[in-house]
């Protein structure tokens, strides 16, 4: 019988090993927004899939859903059958969805494989951070984490710069092939320095769970993006919203039931760890839905070209590289409280920044806002993550990385559609006359989103430009709504960690690793 294994505490090849994890979590975190300056490509009729913005959000979120729902069993197979094979098996399901991505040809199946790079995703993430969580020890470990976070968000902040590089001199497949030489490397890497390692002990999975988990979120965001599109009194919109509100509450109630439960939701009378989670979720949900939004403001309203649009990202790049690996230091000077709060009210700042934005403000007002924005989530990430897992007693660290990765992933999906619905709700109120004279099906394109103006606007010989000025202005206004909208969710984030989050960091415990915490107090061995 095979004993049980883990890591050393202390692993003298630590570091290497956090930058192969690093590499692998670059690949999958650069893919959730490489696809943003695309976007405008993919909606193209004659260069991309002819795809309406409400296909842009599934495209987007049908791999952020799937991602989200399928973390909780991700990290208790990671557990059972060990770390490295699952973060592999991770890549390589990632790499040949990437490459079937590249040569979609249609929006459906697009939404489609985007799904299974999720699925694949969702092995790597949580597998990533529980291994930093066994090869550092408690003295390390906030380091490594703020190391983890600062490369979250390069690869968040990088990934629209990459895909300006690609677009500028291939077609748009090529945001997703370039995933796969990195796929490759990735899984070379992990298989020749990453040790394997187990938890002595591991849930069961429950499948159930998983399924109600990722069809309550599906229809979360069916029905907020049929909202946006339709309005919320038709019964598409509020069906859906009906229907995840049953089943989601399935999902607790089963949850509360069993002994081994994808997600233990009792886990959030602990107010440190709800605060924690929800500050991750509530700054992912501003972030990842402004990025969304900027990206048509910057390709259609400003005519900036994808290379051109995606460097306008590199200021969000520096203001997490620059000070998420400080933050473990702010967090020892100053504490969790300030240092969160103080993030998310930069977060705040940087939304609200984009209410006093035009269709002619001089872009360094969008570059500052970039700046400020990443600024502060380098101040709540690190800080929120490693307030998750001290919450938890050793045997939930699986838990809390799991929890910690799916609030990225659903604040990001939730975000991106939530206040796309408010974009499409407000920009089909305000295109107004616009679209008056012209053929009935040509008005219902441009009444539908700014990028179906555009497309009208190219193939109209009169009104053209009269077009396009009233729809930058219609996606203008709405986007004003949707940054007040992120500024109310960031300042309630701030309200949130200041009530709940410690003044002082925990005092850590002894200099061992999450494994042999475990193993302790299992009676296994360490080998």
């Amino acid at each position: 019988m095979e004993a049980p294994f883990s890591t050393p505490a202390v692993q003298p090849r630590r570091w290497g090993i956090l930058g192969v994890l690093i590499i692998s979590l670059l690949v999958v975190v650069l893919d959730t927004t490489v696809l943003n300056v695309a976007l405008r490509t993919i909606a193209d009729p004659r260069h991309g899939l002819d795809a309406t913005q409400s296909q842009l959000e599934w495209m987007i979120n049908s791999y952020t859903l799937v991602f989200a729902g399928l973390l909780f069993t991700a990290g208790i197979m990671a557990d059972r059958m060990g770390r490295r094979i699952t973060l592999i098996a991770g890549l390589a399901t990632f790499g040949l969805a990437s490459l079937a991505s590249a040569y979609a040809g249609s929006p459906e199946h697009l939404i489609a494989t985007r799904a299974v790079m999720g699925l694949g995703a969702a092995a790597v993430m949580p597998a990533t951070l529980s291994i930093i969580a066994n090869v550092f020890d408690a003295r390390e470990r906030g380091r490594a984490i703020g190391v983890w976070a600062a490369a979250a968000g390069l690869g968040v902040a990088i990934g629209p710069i990459v895909g300006g590089l690609l677009l500028e001199r291939f077609w748009w497949g090529s945001v997703f092939l370039i995933n796969v030489p990195l796929v490759v490397l990735g899984i070379v890497l992990v298989a020749v320095l990453v040790p394997e390692s187990r938890a002595p002990r591991s849930g069961r999975l429950d499948v159930v769970g998983v399924l109600l988990s990722v069809a309550g979120l599906t229809l979360l965001t069916y029905g907020v993006i049929k909202g946006g599109e339709d309005g919320f009194d038709t019964p598409s919109a509020w069906g859906s919203l009906v229907a995840a509100t049953v089943v989601l509450t399935g999902f607790v109630a089963l949850q509360r039931r069993l002994d081994s439960p994808s997600l233990d939701v009792r886990l959030f009378t602990n107010r440190v760890f709800s605060a924690s989670t929800g500050a991750i979720g509530l700054v992912f949900f501003a972030a990842m839905g402004t990025l969304f939004l900027a990206a048509f403001y910057l390709q259609l309203v400003r005519g900036y070209g994808p290379l051109a649009s995606g460097a306008l990202y590199l200021p969000f790049a520096i203001g997490q590289i620059a000070l998420a690996p400080r933050s473990a230091a702010m967090v020892k000077r100053f504490g969790p409280k300030a240092v969160s709060t103080a993030g998310l009210l930069l977060v705040a700042v940087s939304q609200a920044v984009w209410l006093v934005v035009g269709t002619a403000t001089p872009i360094w007002v969008v570059g500052m806002a970039f700046f400020i924005c990443g600024a502060g989530m380098a101040h709540v990430i690190p800080p929120a993550t490693e307030m998750i897992m001290s919450a938890l007693p050793p045997e939930k660290a699986g838990v809390g990385s799991s929890v910690n990765n799916t609030m990225r992933q659903l604040g990001g999906a939730l975000g991106v559609s939530t206040l796309g619905a408010v974009v499409a709700s407000v920009y089909r109120g305000r295109i107004g006359e616009a679209t008056d004279g012209l053929p009935t099906t040509a008005a219902e394109v441009a009444r539908h989103d700014i990028s179906g103006a555009y497309a009208v606007a190219q193939q109209s010989d009169t009104n053209g430009t009269q077009l396009i000025a009233h729809a930058n202005d219609a996606f203008v206004a709405a986007m004003h709504y949707a940054a007040l909208g992120a500024t109310i969710v960031c300042l309630l984030g701030a309200l949130t960690t200041a009530l709940w989050l410690p003044a002082r960091r925990p005092v850590s415990g002894p200099a061992t690793t999450i494994d042999e915490a475990l193993a302790e107090k299992h009676g296994s061995t360490v080998a």
